[in-house]
């Protein structure tokens, strides 16, 4: 396919590119991923349920360096749920600043915290649904959670899965949910944490948001996105 061609179509309009049936490319793409990036994991420091549920809220819109680097010492300070929820709200504007947004998440990381508190004895709820009622909490985070802290299947989507999958023509649309849907329809569930962390690796290694490294790029074949270099 030439470059910048758009992809042809086939019965029932759905794009088709390179290198077979859209589960067959999965399985071909996640693969080359695994051998590509074989540590890849859950980059946030953590040691429990609670630790990785304040670190994913503080990571949106936030590099998880710059998280690490904040939540070395609230960590310290701040064990459980009690401690956030009874935490000064200034106070702790003030220790997540450089996070961004701190006013937003420090409002919703303590609401979180008392709501847990209140409704399930400090401890950190191990279903979905139960977590995405939590202020702060939306199914990104509660898949994120429940993969790493749990080993509870889940598939989350962040802006680096979203534009991966959306570039590699995985997927048809920009809507987490339906991203979502999409490609845990394809993969077993026992994949999907897995896979999750492969296209995080992928798209803050090599397919970046603005000058994505295409060259050097493991995919590059199975690629037919337009604006590849």
């Amino acid at each position: 396919m030439a470059r910048g061609t758009a992809p042809s179509k086939k019965a029932g309009g759905t794009p088709e590119a390179p290198g077979g049936s859209p589960p067959e490319r999965l399985r071909e793409i996640l693969r080359i991923l695994g051998e590509t990036y074989p540590d890849a994991r859950c980059e946030l420091d953590f040691r429990t349920p609670l630790e990785l549920l304040v670190a994913t809220i503080l990571s949106a819109q936030c590099t998880d360096a710059r998280v690490n680097q904040v939540t070395a010492s609230l960590f310290a300070k701040y064990r459980t749920a009690v401690d956030y929820a009874s935490a000064d709200p200034a106070v702790f504007e003030n220790e997540i600043r450089s996070t961004g947004f701190f006013r937003n998440k420090a409002k919703n990381i303590l609401a979180c915290c008392a709501k847990l508190v209140r409704e399930f004895g400090g401890a950190v709820p191990r279903t979905r649904e139960e977590l995405v009622a939590l202020p702060g909490v939306g199914r990104k985070t509660a898949n994120i959670l429940l993969y790493n802290a749990y080993d509870i299947p889940g598939f989350g989507v962040d802006t680096h899965v979203g534009r991966v999958t959306n570039r590699l023509e995985l997927v048809g649309t920009e809507d987490p949910e339906r991203i979502e849907t999409a490609i845990c329809a394809i993969l077993p569930a026992e994949e999907w944490g897995r896979a999750t962390h492969l296209f995080i690796f992928h798209g803050r290694r090599t397919c970046h948001a603005k000058q994505p490294a295409c060259a050097g790029c493991a995919l590059r074949a199975l690629c037919s996105w337009p604006g590849k270099r």
